[in-house]
């Protein structure tokens, strides 16, 4: 099903399939269940209304993957991502039944990164022991804030000492592979009480650290009824102050919000940013799949809501029919902005290479706005290619918007 005056998708030839090596591919899995609707959250996430998700949505998401690999002819997965919701609902009988179906079905690399997103709040002893066993490699924790009084405006579901217990069972599982998400400028909170949830959030010692601003998106309970939040000088030096901290103790900033460990960048998420292929299963999974260049870029999009999804793929299956979503290929005269609204958000930008093998486009397209955004101070030259300036970097949607067509 196509949206309104969107190009019709193609069927799928296995010959149009790229080369292994000209596109890497990820899956993406959405799992939207959480225990409760957090009121800053416009995530397609949706609150449990039993006491644990259905396993047929194990099934179902099995299934999705089958209609998605006629487009796949040839390809290996190279990162996995089970974002939600609250993945970590999922008992992990049920991520060792999926991934062993995945596996059967598509080749992955041996080196596969494979990210489980996890709430401290919802994690019990040996978990991700068992997690591990059934090849989860990488978890990424909600940890958001370390303060009491942050976390229930945030209405939040566990507590610090979740957060630490948590940490102990990722070391006791042996995954030291692990991020934790923070955020800052949240209600009420002072430059020292940001500052003291970083230093604790170092003193756990992950590998990775998503740092990020509290913002009031529309939809959310958040955005109609707003908490005092910092303005806009306090989060600046909220935030500067606490990059300091992080690189201070090795946490190297590679992405708006994304802050790394020597050899611990995320690999699914660069894959993002660098405009690489990726596979969308699950309830409002979106995915990206290149059939050939530049015309042949496809989009999908899967229906939000679980009950539609589910009632969705159960009449693909029935009709024996391919389409469980959305898709569409993407105008050519996009691909420009396309590519620049996530190579953009790289510190160290990205190489002109990078644009022609990703669109098929000539790399002289992007030359009059470069030029124009470094003129401006938003961006500047390196020896791969360009990058945002910090002033880029502080005015990043205006640099991005610049692109488009």
């Amino acid at each position: 099903m196509n949206r309104a005056g969107a190009p019709a998708a193609a069927e799928p030839v296995a010959s149009a399939a790229p080369r292994r090596s000209a596109v890497p591919l990820a899956l993406y899995v959405h799992m939207p269940w959480c225990v409760r609707k957090c009121p800053y959250c416009d995530f397609n996430s949706h609150q449990l209304k039993s006491a644990a998700p259905p396993a047929s949505y194990i099934d179902a998401l099995i299934h999705d993957l089958d209609t998605e690999l006629p487009w796949l002819a040839g390809r290996r997965i190279e990162t996995v991502f089970f974002g939600g919701g609250t993945p970590s609902l999922f008992p992990p009988k049920d991520f060792a039944r999926l991934l062993e179906a995945l596996r059967q079905r598509i080749a992955f690399e041996d080196n596969a990164e494979i990210t489980l997103e996890a709430n401290p709040g919802t994690i019990e002893r040996g978990r991700f022991a068992g997690y591990r066993d059934a090849g989860i490699n990488r978890v990424s924790l909600g940890a958001q804030s370390f303060a009491p009084r942050a976390l229930e405006r945030l209405g939040r579901i566990h507590t610090a000492q979740d957060t630490h217990r948590a940490v102990e069972e990722l070391r006791a599982a042996g995954i030291r592979n692990f991020n934790l998400d923070l955020m800052y400028a949240l209600p009420e909170q002072d430059l020292d009480e940001a500052i003291a949830d970083v230093r604790t959030a170092i003193a756990l010692e992950p590998a990775h650290i998503s740092y990020y601003q509290l913002t009031l998106e529309p939809g959310t309970v958040f955005h109609t009824r707003p908490p005092p939040l910092p303005d806009e000088d306090a989060a600046w030096a909220i935030q500067t102050e606490c990059q300091q901290h992080l690189a201070a103790h090795g946490f190297v900033q590679y992405e708006v919000s994304a802050y790394a460990q020597a050899g611990a960048r995320c690999r699914h998420n660069l894959n993002y940013w660098l405009f690489g292929d990726y596979v969308g299963v699950g309830a409002g999974a979106h995915g990206k799949i290149t059939l050939g260049l530049p015309d042949r870029i496809l989009r999908t999009a899967k229906p939000k809501q679980p009950r539609d999804y589910l009632e969705r793929l159960a009449a693909s299956r029935a009709a024996l029919d391919s389409t469980s979503g959305e898709r569409e290929f993407i105008a050519a005269a996009d691909l420009p902005f396309e590519f620049m609204l996530n190579a953009l958000r790289l510190n160290d930008g990205f190489a002109l290479s990078d644009f022609e093998h990703r669109t098929g486009l000539s790399a002289d397209l992007l030359a009059p706005k470069l030029r124009q955004a470094a003129e401006r101070g938003l961006v500047e030259v390196t020896a791969r290619g360009w990058r945002p300036t910090e002033l880029g970097r502080r005015f990043l949607n205006d640099l991005q918007g610049s692109f488009l067509a």
